[in-house]
């Protein structure tokens, strides 16, 4: 077997010892949850914005973030519930490039799985302490999701993840809402059936345990464009898209119907400065339609401190190393109109 077994790392239960979870700050998780679930079951009207970096790749620069996102949260507690981005491990289509903060804590040093793992639980504790908004996070490996499993408000599970069992199967543990994309080929039927498992109740083998799981109500779609087969972005965002979604939704008996659209990725070709349009489009779709307006319980924004993107090593403070983001002054005035017209 090609495969060097490098050391034994902590288990989920040693790390969360040693960097342990506040009362305090549980019982604002708590209360995070409560009102994240109201909205994604139809209870609460208010509208969420999933909103951050494509890559939390350092920590001063999130919390900073965070902050100047709390006090928009502050202004807007009427109608939108704002869950920050911190995407601490990135899919690579090629494997190739820097794969987030649980690998490299240090964008510029060689990859240290045992700081990253301290390294990304610490960040969501002191997100969470500096602004009161507790986070999303990709999992992108299941088997690492309990490190943070306590800290977390939602979770993404991506466009090349979202046809694995054990992603689907995981998620059937989750007491949080869990947005499954739609794969890179656009085929919606996979993303539907993800969220079917993701419902379901489940036995299986999760990190060397028998595990029996109840089904996660809150598991619902996330739209992010798709890629034909000669590499170019097609959308899914339009008002026939979200309309075609709801028909879906519509033929089989899913719990708590909803929809997240990913301004971002495929759906702006990751033209970054598109998100903007995509999110005005989306929000009009809501007012034309009831059906899209029931559906539709949210956007999600790539976005940082300075737009754009920059090459790991460039040293350009708050501006992201993988995809390109929106910058904050443009993400401000996008959040207040989003305010003023759900």
């Amino acid at each position: 077997m090609n495969m060097v077994f490098k050391r034994k790392l902590p288990i989920p239960m040693e790390i969360k010892k040693q960097f342990p979870m506040s009362e305090k700050l549980r019982a604002v998780k708590a209360e995070r949850d409560r009102q994240i679930r109201q909205v994604i079951t139809g209870e609460d009207n208010r509208f969420l914005v999933i909103i951050g970096p494509c890559s939390a790749d350092n920590e001063d620069a999130l919390l900073e973030y965070v902050t100047r996102l709390r006090r928009v949260q502050e202004k807007v507690a009427d109608k939108l519930i704002l869950i920050p981005r911190i995407y601490t491990n990135k899919p690579r289509t090629t494997g190739e490039g820097y794969k987030g903060l649980l690998h490299q804590p240090d964008p510029n040093k060689t990859p240290d799985m045992l700081q990253g793992l301290i390294a990304i639980r610490r960040m969501h504790i002191h997100a969470i302490e500096e602004s009161g908004l507790t986070a999303a996070d990709e999992m992108l490996y299941p088997e690492n999701y309990r490190y943070i499993d306590d800290l977390l408000s939602y979770v993404a599970v991506g466009a090349r993840s979202v046809e694995d069992q054990h992603h689907r199967m995981t998620v059937s543990g989750m007491d949080v809402p869990a947005g499954m994309k739609n794969p890179t080929s656009g085929d919606l039927s996979v993303m539907m059936n993800s969220v079917v498992a993701a419902q379901a109740s489940h036995n299986f083998i999760y990190r060397g345990w028998e595990v029996e799981t109840h089904g996660n109500d809150l598991a619902h779609t996330i739209l992010r464009g798709a890629v034909n087969k000669r590499g170019a972005c097609l959308p899914n965002y339009h008002y026939e898209d979200l309309i075609l979604l709801h028909e879906l939704y519509q033929k089989r008996n899913y719990k708590n119907p909803a929809c997240i659209v990913d301004t971002n990725h495929s759906n702006s070709n990751k033209k970054y400065e598109e998100q903007i349009r995509i999110a005005k489009e989306v929000l009009h779709s809501r007012r034309h339609s009831s059906d899209i307006y029931e559906l539709v319980k949210g956007l999600m924004i790539e976005s940082y401190l300075v737009e754009g993107s920059q090459k790991i090593g460039d040293g350009v403070y708050g501006k992201s190393i993988t995809d390109p983001c929106l910058g904050w002054e443009d993400s401000e005035r996008l959040l207040y109109t989003i305010a003023e017209t759900c």
